[in-house]
């Protein structure tokens, strides 16, 4: 079985798509595009090894992205995509790999069915790209913006990334690129066409896009909530008895105290849980704990916190009390403060 490598370049500045990072570190459904990148190969048990390319002043920002990753050590990338390419090359060579995949860490949305597609073509071909059909009509125009032909559509493709290649072809290619003088190629398809070999294209995906510009990141937010599916929500309640201890947890948050009868006094302000509600707000009262100390609870909520049975066996055991009671303990009662 092949021996299977795999290159994230993430060594550019991505100053077209806006922000204060460059855009491989920014966030998409609560990961960086670098850690989408990365994982996308880490999950899939065909690939052996993952080599990242990074600037080398983002190298203490990746790796605390990326610590617990089963990747390799990050490798500091050039001035160009070809010259971060070549780098990663380097870094690989003394493992050896059969086959290495070229991917750009700005395509986020990279499926393990479209690595599978890459490496099967390159065992194949020894040197294959994912590609796209053209559906609109393309035009070639001069510098004044005049077109000059229209294009045969059938015969045009996008590609994109991941790129498969033999890996010793690859390397051997970058560095015949170097000793001739050559650095402008945009992608390791021309670098190897250049260099005499043939290059094959498999099917791409259309949701495999390529982040740029802020506008392709409205785009991926948008395929990333319909990713998400049919998303629903609820609530409930957790009942625990007060242990040791000087604090504690809720809904991330921790709430020191001096003492457990301290903090079941307490009065607490739920964030997230009951959007905000201010303790001041009307829907809002004290009830009794089971400790019988008081917590505030929303009051929409207060007949959830025991369950039908309790609550029954409560509401007659205060209507038996209260038949009970003088006139003094209920005016009393009535009008304790709180």
């Amino acid at each position: 079985m092949a021996r299977v490598a795999a290159i994230v370049v993430a060594a550019g500045h991505g100053v077209r798509a806006g922000g204060d990072l460059p855009k491989q570190f920014r966030r998409l459904g609560g990961d960086t595009l670098l850690q989408r990148a990365l994982s996308t190969f880490t999950g899939v048990s065909a690939v052996s090894l993952v080599q990242p390319v990074i600037r080398p002043d983002d190298l203490a920002l990746v790796r605390t992205l990326t610590d617990g990753m089963d990747i390799l050590p990050p490798v500091s990338g050039g001035a160009t995509r070809q010259a971060s390419v070549r780098a990663g090359l380097e870094a690989l060579e003394p493992r050896e790999p059969d086959i290495v995949l070229v991917h750009d860490a700005a395509r986020p949305f990279a499926t393990s069915e479209l690595i599978a597609r890459a490496i099967a073509a390159a065992e194949k071909t020894g040197a294959a790209i994912p590609g796209l059909p053209v559906t609109d009509t393309v035009k070639r125009i001069d510098q004044t913006g005049t077109i000059e032909t229209t294009l045969d559509r059938n015969s045009i493709r996008l590609v994109q990334t991941p790129q498969a290649f033999a890996f010793p072809a690859l390397l051997k290619a970058h560095r015949r690129a170097v000793t001739h003088g050559r650095d402008d190629f945009t992608d390791d398809a021309a670098l190897v066409e250049w260099a005499g070999m043939k290059v094959s294209v498999f099917e791409g995906e259309p949701g495999n896009i390529k982040l740029t510009t802020p506008d392709d990141f409205a785009r991926a937010e948008a395929i990333q909530g319909a990713l998400l599916g049919d998303v629903r929500t609820g609530s409930g309640f957790d009942v625990h008895a007060f242990g040791p201890g000087d604090h504690v947890t809720l809904g991330g948050i921790r709430i020191p105290c001096a003492d457990r009868s301290a903090m079941a006094r307490r009065v607490v302000r739920p964030v997230s849980f009951f959007r905000g509600r201010s303790r001041a707000s009307p829907r809002w009262s004290y009830c009794a704990s089971r400790s019988h100390d008081r917590l505030r609870v929303p009051t929409h909520i207060r007949a959830s916190r025991y369950n039908a049975r309790e609550h029954r066996k409560n509401r007659a055991y205060r209507h038996r009390a209260r038949r009970r009671e003088s006139d003094d303990q209920r005016k009393a009662r009535l009008h304790r403060p709180g």
